[in-house]
């Protein structure tokens, strides 16, 4: 995972992480958006998933039970492996799951533009891709964040304005000014994203992932400016 030890990051270092993240929560809100208009689920967004997954065991909703199952599995897959390959002492850095990301994503693309890859299939090829992009940047600086689903961006974004109205400390306002700032700006891109997906999914239709998939790769340049340190 990128900077888990915020100290040794240059102030530089933290301007490309943010970047980084407001990248990736571009791309995230892209897809999520892309699946609910699709596929009428959520790809990286887990927590209306399970609250679909909740309210479809009584209401005899088999087809939102065995989607929501998939899609919350794949995600939680492809977490599992992202952790694993970010574990990994043989890899350095982060590149290796931009390009299985934007792998995952071009094959996709390619095979559902002549085969028309099934709904089931098709979130749960996705799903894992989320779960694993989210691996990628658990921070910003010493804010942690997640750049695929925007609930506990939005929590941690109130709190941190919260304490810093609250706090007569110069050097704590400085830092929760910062976070707050930093979290802002990963929701922005995560609306961002999510705004643009209807319009060019009409432009794109089958091809629609391959945008993504193009900017993983660029972001995946920003990396080796980037310290990265394992758990």
């Amino acid at each position: 995972m990128l900077s888990e030890t915020h100290s040794l990051l240059s102030p530089e270092q933290i301007r490309i992480q943010e970047k980084l993240a407001i990248f990736l929560a571009f791309i995230a809100g892209y897809i999520d958006a892309t699946g609910l208009i699709q596929w009428k689920t959520y790809v990286s967004f887990m927590s209306g998933n399970t609250t679909q997954l909740g309210a479809a065991f009584f209401s005899d909703k088999f087809g939102v039970i065995i989607t929501s199952l998939i899609v919350i599995t794949s995600f939680l897959i492809g977490i599992y492996a992202g952790t694993c390959l970010s574990l990994w002492k043989r890899i350095k850095n982060q590149i290796l799951t931009f390009y299985l990301v934007s792998g995952i994503l071009i094959f996709y693309s390619i095979i559902d533009y002549f085969y028309n890859i099934n709904n089931l299939s098709s979130i749960a090829i996705v799903g894992f891709s989320m779960g694993l992009m989210n691996t990628i940047v658990t921070s910003v600086g010493n804010q942690k964040v997640n750049t695929d689903f925007v609930t506990g961006t939005l929590n941690s974004l109130a709190r941190n304005t919260a304490m810093l109205n609250m706090t007569e400390d110069e050097a704590e306002k400085k830092k929760y000014r910062s976070n707050a700032i930093h979290l802002l700006l990963l929701w922005l891109g995560f609306l961002s994203g999510a705004s643009a997906a209807p319009f060019l999914l009409d432009v794109l239709k089958n091809l629609t992932l391959l945008l993504p998939a193009v900017l993983l790769l660029t972001c995946s340049r920003l990396i080796p400016n980037i310290t990265t340190t394992k758990y």
